[in-house]
């Protein structure tokens, strides 16, 4: 029986190391994505700016919600315009 409970911990163990290397993983590439923004001198763009797009597509201001979507984002036109109908009100 004390066997069987070690192999169990022993298991849990290996099973949490593995469970933890994806989080690692994820935050490595976040720091490099970081450090690549701040290379180029790029701002991530936050969900206020994204919820002033959904205001406009709301309001009917669908050409004034992709320009703002394309200045934010950086996003080529047809992105935008797929982005901004995707929202609610956005068609």
């Amino acid at each position: 029986m004390l066997a069987v409970a070690f192999i169990f911990v022993v298991l849990l163990v290996i099973m949490g190391f593995k469970m933890d290397k994806p989080k690692q993983r994820i935050a490595r590439l976040e720091h490099r994505v970081n450090l690549i923004f701040d290379h180029l001198d790029i701002e991530e763009f936050g969900t206020a700016q994204l919820e002033a797009v959904g205001e406009l597509a709301r309001q009917g201001k669908k050409i004034k919600a992709i320009k703002l979507y394309r200045e934010i984002t950086g996003a080529g036109l047809q992105e935008a315009k797929d982005a901004v109908e995707a929202m609610p009100g956005g068609r």
